[in-house]
């Protein structure tokens, strides 16, 4: 009789900088057990995150799914806006099904929303699993008590959070120490590789510096036009600029197009894509966003620029990077529309100055012993 895996669920909805945020840790447990059965409930727009279109939902794990060995997958939001659609009850009724053959040991909710708790919850309850874990201080307070386990963290990070909760997994499960050496496992995507290949062939030499002007609400958002000022200094030290227009954020992109006479590239492309045209990059400058998020799990230097968002929790991290933010800046995650204002302090020199102390890194001189 063969001896069966301890079974685990991770329930990481989204969004892209969330998720990238719960990878080192799930990355950490994976390289600690890699016999264990780990799974991942999240929203399909972010599938590229944990596996390749290639990759079936019950792929064996390889380069295109490094991580985990079966997804699940919520559209919550999709499902909010038409609940009693055919196609929402046709999903979730195909979710539940892969929920009730699962025979989870443990469900950990990485996101402490109502929603992804509701949905932990679920998922123990149809796999016959007694085990709910989720921080003692969620996202949302009510989540916490949809939870078995409550877990008290300390970290001031997101990630170390992330890491203290996975940790009581079981008593061996992780060593919290062990998180800073390891780097997030991303999937390989073969088709958005070779693309990438034909934007920034191998063999170039001018360092490649990715833009990100986008963020997800407009407090967050440092002016297009000061993008624009350090994409034409960037260009001027014989850098290759791509600005990357996420969804709805095309018009942001080509102000940077403009502001350069055309020397910057727009870049608009899939999840997939983006992962690999970031792997061949020296720099990216964005604010507290995805892409940002997805540099540091590739070991990408980054400058960050922030204003309501607390960079000590949400920051660059694992990484060299260099966070630019005004003092005058306070938490804030309501979503205002205008940029806060500390954000609107820092000029286009401070951040042009902190990229090129990321790319042209000033070394010691040799020991002429």
């Amino acid at each position: 009789m063969t001896e069966r895996h301890f079974r685990l669920l991770v329930v990481r909805l989204g969004a892209m900088g969330d998720i990238l945020h719960a990878l080192p840790a799930v990355t950490a447990l994976r390289q600690a057990h890699p016999d264990w059965v780990i799974d991942w409930l999240v929203e399909p727009r972010w599938r590229a995150l944990l596996a390749t279109e290639a990759a079936t939902a019950q792929s064996n794990r390889s380069s295109a799914q490094p991580l985990i060995d079966h997804l699940h997958f919520a559209a919550t939001k999709l499902w909010r806006k038409a609940p009693f659609s055919r196609q929402t009850r046709t999903e979730f009724q195909a979710l539940c099904s892969s929920f009730r053959n699962a025979r989870y040991d443990a469900v950990i909710d990485l996101q402490g929303a109502i929603r992804s708790a509701l949905l932990a919850r679920l998922a123990a309850r149809l796999s016959g699993c007694k085990r709910i874990i989720g921080e003692a201080e969620p996202r949302e307070r009510a989540a916490h008590w949809l939870f078995t386990e409550r877990v008290g963290t300390q970290g001031a990070h997101v990630i170390e959070q992330d890491v203290e909760l996975v940790s009581a997994i079981a008593p061996d499960a992780l060593n919290p120490d062990a998180l800073k050496p390891v780097q997030p496992w991303l999937p390989v995507d073969a088709t958005a590789e070779a693309w990438a290949d034909a934007i920034l062939p191998p063999a170039a030499t001018s360092p490649a510096v990715l833009i990100n002007p986008g963020a997800g609400w407009g407090a967050k958002r440092w002016p297009a036009e000061r993008y624009a000022e350090v994409a034409r200094g960037l260009i001027a030290q014989g850098c290759r600029v791509l600005a990357n227009a996420g969804p709805g954020e095309e018009a942001l992109a080509q102000q940077i197009v403009e502001g350069t006479q055309g020397a910057a590239r727009s870049l608009s492309c899939s999840l997939a894509q983006l992962i690999a045209i970031t792997r061949r990059m020296a720099l990216v400058v964005a604010g507290d966003t995805g892409p940002l998020h997805l540099a540091c799990a590739l070991r990408v230097p980054v400058v960050g620029i922030y204003g309501p968002t607390d960079p000590s929790r949400n920051g660059p991290y694992g990484t060299r990077f260099t966070v630019l933010r005004s003092p005058l800046s306070r938490r804030d995650h309501s979503r205002y529309e205008a940029p806060e204002a500390g954000l609107l302090t820092i000029n286009s020199d401070e951040v042009l100055r902190a990229a090129g102390a990321l790319l042209y890194p000033v070394r010691a001189p040799e020991d002429n012993r």
